[in-house]
């Protein structure tokens, strides 16, 4: 995949992320792991993750 392609891949993902924030359409729909699903969703909803106190 080219560098544009993989750009346009990424904006897609992410433009679903920002329309559904549902995760696990996001991994059947892209075939990603839950780990970068929700990075795609914390990036479109960042009030969703929790920082946990130290």
């Amino acid at each position: 995949m080219s560098a544009g392609g993989s750009r346009l891949r990424q904006d897609r993902i992410l433009g679903e992320a920002f329309t559904t924030g549902d995760l696990f359409k996001l991994m059947r729909l892209f075939g990603i792991t839950e780990q970068t699903a929700m990075r795609y969703v914390g990036t479109a909803y960042p009030e969703r993750t929790t920082k946990l106190p130290r």
